[in-house]
């Protein structure tokens, strides 16, 4: 189906996490406001234009910049924010997927007008009892709309779901239609990492068959979306298994030597380079497939948008 549709092209997402800050308290991530003692940072906006010029440079289709909820970018009414994004639209050109978390919606048409194509908020499930007790003091409603907001201000819109959290099969598919009636342009499944010093860190962990399950899945029910398969999870080595399965997305590239976190497993085969564009190339050839040119990428982003007009 994906073959089909898009060809042998697989688009690739640079992972810019440039603020590992967040005044929330989830209780599946290691960057949790109470996981006091570990080490975080946050990059300067030269920094963070830097990195995605060199994304750029490599034939990396898209900077994904994300943040943790972090108090210092949303002062101001979000200026640093907006003015990270601002400076990496002008200085560098790269498509770009905003990730800062929750925002108001009056703040959705500056987002795109600083130059961002996506905005992308994950749900993790939309059972909302279990909602409740992964992200402690947060609203279901207010997450839900952030794609609807989006979406009215004319940004591409992504949403996920994480399995082994406690959900079941039926919370499962109710979250993928529901991403799906949200006419989100990128879905996507990952599978849950148990992070020490939270309170899921004894969770016993899922293979990543369910997983797997869930992108054929999407991809049977979304044949013209993007479903993305994260190097986050099980490294270059779950690669091969999640395109098999229907993804048309490597995200979480990480170049080394850059003082860059993961989200899901924060060190996993960043230094080694098997994140590095390279590695990734080259697994892609492997698989016999390609990594798609940015004029395919931008090609794409200009079809889901006029599709949105109609």
């Amino acid at each position: 189906v994906r073959d089909k549709v898009f060809g042998k092209g697989i688009y690739t997402y640079g992972f810019v996490y440039f603020s590992t800050h967040c005044k929330n308290n989830c209780t599946f991530c290691y960057y949790r406001r109470s996981n006091t003692g570990i080490d975080r940072y946050r990059k300067s906006i030269e920094e963070i234009v830097d990195l995605s010029a060199s994304l750029l440079d490599a034939g990396i289709n898209l900077s994904d910049l994300t943040m943790g909820e972090d108090p210092v970018m949303y002062a101001d009414d979000y200026k640093l924010l907006i003015d990270t994004i601002s400076a990496v639209h002008d200085e560098v050109g790269i498509s770009i997927m905003a990730s800062p978390g929750a925002l108001p919606e009056r703040m959705f048409p500056v987002v795109r007008q600083a130059g961002a194509d996506w905005y992308a908020c994950y749900q993790e499930t939309y059972n909302r009892k279990l909602f409740e007790s992964l992200r402690l003091e947060q609203s279901f409603d207010d997450r839900r709309n952030q794609k609807i907001w989006a979406r009215k201000a004319g940004l591409l819109t992504e949403d996920g779901m994480m399995i082994g959290l406690g959900e079941n099969v039926r919370d499962r598919a109710e979250t993928i239609v529901t991403m799906g009636s949200l006419g989100c342009d990128q879905v996507r499944a990952m599978t849950f990492v148990p992070q020490v010093g939270t309170p899921m860190q004894d969770f016993t962990p899922y293979d990543s068959t369910e997983e797997l399950k869930a992108i054929a899945v999407m991809r049977l029910l979304n044949h013209d979306k993007l479903i993305p398969c994260s190097l986050d999870v099980e490294g270059i080595a779950g690669l091969r298994t999640r395109i098999d399965a229907g993804a048309n997305v490597v995200t979480s590239i990480v170049p080394p030597s850059k003082n860059l976190a993961g989200v899901a497993q924060h060190e996993l085969d960043i230094e080694n380079g098997n994140r590095s564009v390279e590695h990734v190339f080259e697994m892609l050839d492997e698989t016999g497939h390609r990594h798609a040119t940015s004029t395919e990428y931008k090609s794409y982003l200009d079809s889901r948008r006029r599709k949105a007009l109609r």
